[in-house]
């Protein structure tokens, strides 16, 4: 059963641009926050960016902060990720999440309860 599907990923060199979508039935009238996460090779997963659905206030980690937008387009249940100048260490398979809780702010994985496959973005130097 897929809840959500990213779409947008890809290839670029450093200092590139990439916007990632997410969409699904994962997404829904009860979601607080949507979010996007991230996992490098052999690294943890963390948080990128998240967005609480209600009123739209936006929260970033610190390391893309200025970089990239979350924003969300409630009528087509999408969330994009636009991710501008773009470094090697942003490399990952990103991950699209909902949440039902709330707390958007902190970015904690396990309040996700829905979570698309991931989409794969590279960044070359």
């Amino acid at each position: 059963q897929v809840q959500l599907v990213e779409s947008g990923g890809g290839s670029v060199q450093a200092g590139g641009s990439l916007r990632l979508s997410c969409t699904g039935s994962g997404f829904t009238h009860s979601t607080v926050c949507m979010a996007w996460f991230r996992q490098g090779l052999g690294k943890e997963r963390e948080g990128v960016a998240s967005i609480g659905t209600a009123v739209g206030n936006t929260y970033y980690a610190d390391s893309v902060k200025g970089r990239f937008t979350i924003s969300q387009d409630k009528a087509r249940k999408t969330v994009y990720l636009q991710m501008n100048s773009l470094k090697p260490e942003d490399a990952a398979m990103y991950y699209c999440a909902a949440s039902d809780i709330g707390g958007c702010l902190y970015l904690r994985e396990n309040d996700y309860k829905k979570w698309g496959q991931g989409t794969q973005v590279t960044v070359s130097s």
